[in-house]
């Protein structure tokens, strides 16, 4: 990105995200936002292997760095996957459950969990739109932003600590481009803010 897109790196990283899987805290975290945030860098995020198959087939076309993000507790997950060539392109959103009633977006594990509650809100009479990112940079918010139009209800849902959070962005776009459409606020649903560090403090006197 600084030499102005006269040098490329094309390389693809695979890193592990999210919690669950009592891996401790130094490998629960969700910094894929944090990556997003960097010029140069595309980030992925699949949340099935359909998706997983063709967005790193993707990935290997790209004379780009790519952070491949994936969920530990997808690895065990089942789908369909044809046999025949395919690619996912990046930057393009997926919905993975059509519905009127609300729009719940999410990425990696919450994708099949906003399923889940798709499901049991059916059950209840409301119909639910689930639209999977896949794709934080570059991020599809176009789709986003028609299926809140529709629905006019919005949730967004994801790992990790509150604030700072890359569900903060889905929100302030659907906020500045839909909120005419919108009947109720964009909900959240996210971790609880992370506790600041802390240091013992030293008393003064026992200072040489």
């Amino acid at each position: 990105y600084m030499s102005g897109g006269q040098l490329s790196v094309p390389m693809i990283i695979r890193t592990v995200s999210g919690g669950g899987n009592q891996l401790a805290a130094t490998h629960s975290q969700n910094l894929e936002g944090m990556y997003a945030h960097v010029p140069g860098l595309k980030v992925v995020a699949p949340s099935t292997p359909y998706d997983a198959w063709g967005l790193f087939r993707t990935a290997l076309k790209d004379n780009n760095t790519v952070l491949f993000v994936e969920h530990s507790l997808l690895y065990g997950s089942r789908g369909e996957v044809p046999e025949g060539y395919f690619e996912v392109p990046f930057g393009k959103a997926d919905v993975k459950r059509e519905g009127k009633d609300v729009t719940i977006v999410g990425y990696l594990r919450t994708v099949p969990l906003a399923l889940q509650a798709a499901k049991q809100l059916a059950a209840e009479g409301i119909e639910a739109e689930v639209v999977d990112l896949r794709s934080l940079r570059p991020l599809d918010g176009e789709t986003v932003i028609e299926s809140v139009k529709k629905t006019n209800r919005a949730v967004v849902v994801a790992e990790g600590w509150r604030l700072g959070h890359f569900a903060n962005e889905v929100i302030a776009q659907i906020q500045e481009k839909a909120f005419d459409h919108l009947d109720a606020p964009v909900q959240r649903v996210t971790g609880a803010d992370a506790p600041m560090p802390y240091a013992r403090h030293l008393e003064l006197a026992s200072m040489p």
